[in-house]
């Protein structure tokens, strides 16, 4: 069994994106194989409807968001308009059970790595506290460097293990910005860490395509990620 946690440095990066990636080529490449995919917690509605639209048909997988709350709003403040707690025991108890089940798990963050789950702890203190292997998505944009660097020192704060660095290329023109805005020697020189892929902008047609999808996946370090890669 091995679980990936796929965190960024904000909401609305790439992380759904990367996760859906990592998920299709596993059904392209690997379907004969089970799949524990998880989204850490949801506010408001997306994440987790996407996942069951498009792998809820494979009986091989579980699809699985443990707490949802109405608002799209940070959970702590979600959670108590809604008058109730946020049971992390439950979500922990998910994702055990997930790796027991399953050969390969996926969890999404919610938010950036700073976001509140609770009043008390981020998603960086949760990755920390329960031992994950996180990769980072970092979109291209002006201030991806500045992104990066902070998210990776609060990372090694809070004792996340860090697989590497994903960009994402989450507007229509960022591909042809990456030198200038995220340029991968200058970000791997400075956090340390390794660039593991990039991630094309996708339309919403293009993130329903599994087998488009997949194919991205295999630009991707996958070594580096924890898996062995596909040999063509």
């Amino acid at each position: 069994m091995k679980t990936l946690l796929i965190t960024g440095t904000d909401t609305d990066v790439g992380k759904t994106v990367l996760t859906t990636v990592l998920a299709a080529y596993w059904h392209q490449y690997r379907s004969d194989r089970s799949l524990g995919l998880m989204k850490l917690l949801q506010t408001g509605v997306g994440d987790d409807e996407h996942y069951q639209a498009l792998f809820a048909q494979k009986d091989t997988w579980e699809i699985v968001t443990p707490l949802k709350f109405r608002e799209p709003v940070a959970p702590p403040i979600a959670a108590e308009r809604e008058n109730r707690a946020i049971a992390l025991d439950v979500v922990w108890q998910t994702l055990t059970q997930l790796q027991q089940n399953h050969e390969w798990v996926l969890v999404e963050a919610l938010g950036g790595l700073g976001s509140p789950v609770t009043a008390e702890l981020t998603v960086a203190d949760l990755a920390g506290l329960w031992h994950l292997d996180a990769v980072l998505v970092v979109p291209v944009k002006l201030g991806a460097i500045a992104q990066a660097v902070a998210n990776v020192a609060l990372a090694r704060q809070t004792k996340v293990t860090l697989k590497g660095i994903i960009l994402s290329c989450n507007r229509p023109e960022a591909e042809e910005k990456i030198e200038d805005w995220a340029p991968t020697d200058l970000i791997q020189s400075l956090t340390q860490l390794p660039v593991l892929g990039v991630l094309p902008y996708l339309s919403s047609e293009q993130l329903k395509d599994l087998d488009y999808l997949a194919k991205i996946a295999t630009n991707l370090n996958w070594e580096k990620l924890g898996l062995e890669p596909i040999k063509f």
